[in-house]
């Protein structure tokens, strides 16, 4: 029921309310005749009935999946014709100022409705399920594009399909389902994530991560000090990023400040350009307007919500919760060419620590840089690439340090390479940490006397992209 060439396709989640405009999303100029696109993305009956059936029923091996089947390649049936580049859409509906319904419409117009999925369902997911085909040997696994509905987007950045879809998306969506279906394949790491902490603690989990039975850590690495009697376990798979500290808390924070005050994080603010507008003096009908960029509206609500949480002073601080990761964290990693674990430093200055799988971070920042060979080769690392099976791992130091790492000014703190890591915490005087994994943050209880980990190593296969441009 699959082609080897069989491209998915696969809308991307996002926050925000607005349609912008995508370079590299549309073919200008070439117009794509609709029953020609049609033939070729679309299904033959007997598929579309069969994914219509397995779907309401939740079982892709029900009877009546494989009747179908049997029906349409019985003897003397009426060969069906396969199409030359079969698509699956899913849509979030949230995504896009909730233009996906409208989307939703307008694909199955073209494609009809059993091959267009609704719901709320992210890259991520779809990537997870693609992944599960994978561990079964259900092959060939179908490479997933994107079409970024939302602002952020940076796994659709990192693969050509730009940061959002543009505002004549009626006209451009032919263009896009007919370049998904030629443009060339490209690879992604994916990472397994496994936090093992002192069980008895509750754990607030993003909707990533899933509670586990009890799963040992590397055996390779001996774990120093005492281990707890019992322990609590939980796993996922990420696609962009790791990070434990400042940015984490900051994110938490403005997570939960959007869900109690949901006017201040959507609307304009959440938009990529901020207008502020309609500032009048009665007398003389003054009239004042100016446009704020994303980047430093980004650093405003960052450094804003830095100060709050004491990020921007914490050299200065006497307090327990504001000192330096140093004094709970350790890393060790399989670095650059290295099958055995070594403990990495860890700054004195780095109140946060990322590892990083996207050239894409924060709506298309680049913290890692653009390293220059001569320096890639002093400090023994390798040109950065999203299937290199490397992570890069860098630090922020305080909120100033962030702020401008975003508008990149400069780069962040390069701390290490590497295609394995753990981290293990310790509370000491700390009672609690604060994570993120792709953007959802938590707050990760410590215990004084025991460590918690958290082990990152990669998923044996790559998710298959669709790469939108070079």
């Amino acid at each position: 029921m699959n082609s080897p060439d069989a491209p998915c396709w696969v809308s991307g989640s996002g926050r925000s309310a607005v349609i912008d405009s995508i370079r590299g999303c549309t073919i200008s100029g070439v117009r794509i005749p609709k029953e020609d696109l049609k033939k070729k993305i679309t299904c033959p009956d007997y598929i579309r009935l069969a994914m219509t059936e397995a779907i309401q029923g939740k079982d892709v091996d029900a009877a009546t999946v494989v009747q179908f089947y049997e029906v349409a390649h019985a003897e003397g049936a009426e060969p069906a014709e396969p199409p030359e580049f079969p698509l699956i859409v899913f849509i979030n509906s949230k995504s896009g100022g909730r233009h996906g319904p409208e989307l939703k419409a307008r694909l199955q117009e073209l494609m009809g409705e059993e091959q267009v999925a609704g719901g709320d369902g992210t890259v991520g997911w779809v990537l997870g399920c693609l992944g599960e085909l994978n561990q079964q040997d259900r092959l060939p696994v179908p490479p997933t594009g994107i079409i970024p509905l939302g602002t952020g987007n940076d796994l659709s950045r990192s693969f050509g399909w730009g940061g959002s879809f543009p505002f004549n998306w009626k006209s451009a969506i032919k263009r896009s389902l007919d370049k998904v279906a030629r443009s060339p394949i490209a690879h992604l790491d994916s990472w397994h994530l496994l936090i093992s902490m002192p069980a008895g603690e509750e754990l607030e989990i993003p909707y990533s991560i899933k509670e586990t039975e009890e799963t040992p850590l590397d055996m390779e690495l001996e774990v120093e000090g005492e281990l707890p009697d019992e322990v609590s376990c939980y796993q996922g798979v990420f696609y962009n990023y790791f990070s434990i500290g400042m940015d984490a808390q900051v994110a938490y924070g403005f997570h939960h400040l959007r869900n109690e005050k949901p006017y201040l994080a959507q609307g304009p603010i959440a938009n990529k350009d901020v207008k502020c507008l309609n500032f009048r003096e009665d007398e003389d009908d003054a009239f004042f307007s100016f446009n704020l960029s994303s980047r430093w509206m980004l650093v405003i609500i960052y450094s804003g919500y830095s100060c709050k949480q004491g990020w921007f002073f914490t050299p200065c601080s006497s307090d327990p919760g504001l000192r330096s990761l140093k004094n709970i964290l350790r890393i060790y990693a399989k670095k650059v060419n290295s099958s055995t674990w070594e403990q990495i430093p860890v700054p004195s200055s780095v109140r946060s620590v990322v590892a990083l799988n996207l050239p894409s971070y924060a709506s298309g920042r680049n913290p890692w840089g653009n390293l220059k060979p001569e320096y890639l080769e002093k400090r023994g690392f390798v040109e950065a690439q999203a299937d290199d099976g490397l992570l890069e791992v860098f630090g922020f130091k305080q909120g100033w340090h962030a702020s401008m790492v975003m508008v990149e000014l400069i780069n962040a703190k390069h701390i290490t390479q590497a295609s394995a890591i753990r981290f293990e915490l310790r509370g000491g005087e700390w009672t609690e940490a604060y994570m993120q994994v792709d953007g959802e943050p938590w707050k990760q209880p410590m215990n004084r006397e025991v460590s918690t980990f958290v082990e990152i190593k990669r998923v044996p296969h790559r998710s298959v992209m669709v790469k939108g441009s070079e």
